[in-house]
């Protein structure tokens, strides 16, 4: 008798702790609701503003120093640090690499700038689009054309070329780091 009396003083003991942990709760929430939207805005947490454009942060990652050149080379420097937003999808120096012999040494002569050109912007989109926002499909380039968006098992794939590192936030746009220079069609 004695134990049943006691474990269910235990009960009623937890149930009357558990409400008042409600009813404090429940009132302190009702006290920062007359704050408004301030509170909300305070308990998300928030990711900093990038401060970089895509170009200043290329430049910055040994990784993207062909790539780098390749956007001097062909003047677009001071476009790609504009206000986009862009969305560029970066070769790395493995990627200029893996082209055939000779085709990056080709394309960087002043005599094939607009040639140049047109390979960089075919990697750039307008908009801002975090990986999250890429969908199956196509996708028109700044150059014109467009590449195929593929995904599968969490990977995306750019025509042949696959996103190494997604996600790089710049203030104009996005950067996603790709292991294959893209190529236009018809080139």
């Amino acid at each position: 008798m004695k134990l049943n009396s006691l474990s269910t003083a235990v009960r009623t003991f937890g149930i009357t702790v558990l409400l008042s942990v409600i009813v404090g709760t429940a009132a302190e929430a009702n006290d920062y609701s007359k704050m408004g939207a301030k509170i909300a805005v305070m308990t998300v947490a928030q990711k900093p503003t990038p401060t970089e454009t895509i170009v200043e942060i290329a430049a910055s990652n040994a990784s993207f120093s062909t790539l780098v050149k390749a956007v001097q080379a062909a003047g677009l420097a001071e476009t790609l640090s504009g206000e986009g937003p862009f969305t560029v999808f970066a070769p790395t120096n493995k990627a200029f690499a893996a082209l055939p012999k000779g085709t990056l040494n080709k394309l960087l002569k002043p005599e094939n700038r607009n040639l140049l050109r047109k390979v960089l912007t075919y990697h750039v989109v307008s908009g801002d689009l975090m990986a999250k926002d890429l969908r199956f499909g196509r996708l028109a380039t700044v150059e014109g054309n467009s590449v195929t968006v593929r995904l599968r098992h969490g990977n995306v794939r750019i025509n042949k070329s696959n996103v190494v590192k997604a996600d790089v936030n710049a203030k104009n746009g996005v950067i996603h780091a790709i292991d294959r220079v893209l190529l236009p069609p018809g080139l």
